[in-house]
């Protein structure tokens, strides 16, 4: 079984790619559609033509940071959109789960929207998500390595972090475990110092607290029962008015001792007209109006009546609610502008009282507690840092190793553990930083301090392919990663890249020969000025297209029969490489 094959078999056993890639109005491009395959990608053409501006798609649909300028000048928003095919069991599907996204089928589409205003629309599989959300299950599906990134490499800072991501399989547990103990002592202690240094204002908020809790919990505040007591209020407040209006209007609507009301009198009107009423439609219509007129009147009149009846002013009831509505009127002042939001305040504040209550009585016991905690978490840091060392002695085997296919034979890597000074870090209890000899009879120095361009890339490939093979990542991005290199070096790097297709889709952009001849599919990307705009193209190169590409490569403008010769022999030996 050739090395193809294996590749093959590897991938249909779960090795996630991106499958398809849609730009519309994006940099330069108008409208590019891109099916990717597994294995090796590589992406060649002239500086400018838009390889990188691709790239940038990708890591924008990965949750990277969008700008409006990356919109086409005339248009209006600029739409980007990348369909994946992922491992059922990997680490993105249980992100997806957790966020409650559907993929059913394996498939994860990502589509984002940068409009003029600013606006950005992301969605996953149709759901609409916020940029964090996109930004952090984007980064376990694609991961893009371009030139800037050999900056890590030039921060000591940042060299913990990749021995963690090294060893993430045997410190994961211990590092979570460190995590949340770190947490729990950082809240207690941060409790314990405010103490310590706020005893007087402490008192003061447990007081006011005390007071306030009390003083709602006293008011008994129920929502809506302001506006009721209102009404009530004006109700009494209008006891003679409204008692004078019902007594006027029954008064005349009733029949009394000496008058007849109106009620009668349209009574006896609706009567005058019942004779007449079937002699003509228009007198019909104005019996049937007089007597619906009688019957409301006659039920208005019985609902005066009862009104009447119910009518009863107290004096003590009036007083009670003037005084009940300004114990409301005050703890609105204080604590809201409605009866919700006084109870919501009382929850707030009943909560940090508990707290507060708890903590006061637990006060002698705070010191202690700090103390368990401090040594909890320095006994799990010792654990992490022990696995730590262990994965330092293995990355720097391997790394060995790697620098050794990459021509750096010479070299000796070293990951050293710097004294902290008894210090706790979020992190752990560990300083980190590598360390590098690059000649033979020099110094250990600061990888940060010695090595070249050249050598960080070589170094930067070396933790790629290592990490490779454990991240599960979908696709692994190369932008420009092979500058500075040229001959053999070029050739082995290429070897590499060409290695790590074997656990992680590859896409490249690069300006090497040797790196492209290595690739299993070949993209051209290429720009033309058409009606003063310009456009960029991406073409699938034919095996015939592709010598004609690595020639122009290796010769530049002209293409010679010499360069079409070497560009056969360079696909030649790369076929074969991957063979072995």
């Amino acid at each position: 079984m050739n090395q193809q094959e294996k590749r093959l078999i590897e991938f249909q056993e779960g090795i996630g790619v991106l499958q398809e890639l849609s730009i519309t109005n994006f940099a330069i491009i108008e409208h590019l559609d891109i099916a990717f395959e597994n294995g090796m990608t590589v992406l060649t053409g002239e500086t400018g033509a838009g390889k990188s501006i691709i790239i940038d798609a990708v890591g924008l649909l990965a949750g990277g940071r969008g700008s409006q300028e990356f919109i086409r000048t005339g248009a209006d928003k600029a739409v980007l959109q990348g369909m994946f095919i992922l491992p059922a069991d990997g680490v993105t599907a249980k992100m997806l789960d957790e966020a409650g996204i559907d993929h059913t089928d394996n498939t994860v589409i990502l589509q984002r929207e940068i409009a003029k205003s600013g606006r950005n629309t992301c969605r996953i599989n149709g759901m609409l998500v916020n940029t964090t959300t996109l930004k952090r299950i984007g980064e376990t599906i694609v991961d893009i390595h371009g030139q800037n990134e050999h900056q890590e490499l030039m921060q000591p800072e940042k060299h913990l972090g990749l021995l963690d991501e090294f060893a993430t399989a045997k410190i994961r547990k211990l590092k979570r475990q460190y995590t949340e103990q770190y947490h729990d002592y950082q809240q207690l202690n941060q409790e314990l110092r405010q103490k310590n240094a706020n005893e007087k204002e402490w008192a003061q908020r447990l007081d006011m607290l005390n007071f306030q809790v009390d003083e709602i919990a006293a008011a008994q505040v129920k929502v809506g029962e302001e506006a009721e007591l209102t009404a009530e209020r004006d109700r009494l407040d209008n006891y003679q008015t409204i008692n004078q209006a019902l007594q006027q209007s029954y008064t005349l609507l009733a029949a009394g001792e000496e008058t007849q009301g109106a009620v009668d009198m349209v009574g006896t009107a609706m009567n005058a007209l019942e004779p007449i009423a079937n002699l003509d439609p228009a007198f019909n219509e104005i019996a049937m109006n007089v007597k619906n007129a009688f019957y409301g009147l006659q039920d208005a009149s019985g609902q005066i009546s009862n009104q009447l009846d119910l009518q009863e002013f107290d004096e003590g009831r009036l007083d009670a609610i003037e005084q009940r509505l300004d114990v409301l009127s005050q703890l609105k002042r204080k604590y809201g502008d409605s009866e919700q939001q006084i109870l919501d305040y009382y929850q707030k504040i009943a909560a940090e009282l508990a707290k507060m209550t708890d903590s006061e009585e637990n006060s002698e016991g705070l010191s202690q507690r700090v103390y368990e905690q401090k040594q909890a978490l320095l006994k799990t840091g010792e654990a992490l840092s022990d696995r730590r060392r262990t994965a330092a002695k293995s990355l720097q085997r391997q790394i060995h190793q790697e620098l050794k296919d990459l021509y750096m034979d010479k070299a000796v890597f070293e990951v050293r553990f710097k004294p902290t000074n008894g210090q706790i870090f979020r992190s752990g209890l560990d300083s980190v930083e590598f360390y590098i000899q690059t000649n033979p009879g020099e110094k250990m120095r600061p990888l940060a301090k010695i090595a070249s361009g050249g050598e960080l890339s070589r170094m930067m490939l070396a933790l790629k392919t290592i990490f490779s093979e454990s991240q599960g990542i979908t696709s692994i991005i190369f932008d420009e990663v092979d500058t500075g290199v040229s001959g053999r070096v070029a050739q082995a790097i290429a070897e590499k890249i060409s290695g790590i297709a074997r656990f992680s889709q590859v896409l490249c952009i690069t300006h090497l020969p040797q790196v492209a001849a290595m690739s299993d599919h070949h993209y051209f990307i290429a720009k033309k000025i058409t009606g003063n705009r310009t456009k960029t193209s991406v073409t699938k190169l034919t095996d015939h297209r592709r010598v004609q590409e690595l020639a122009r490569m290796l010769a530049g403008t002209k293409v010679t029969k010499l360069s079409v010769e070497h560009a056969e022999e360079l696909l030649r030996l790369a076929s074969e490489a991957k063979a072995e």
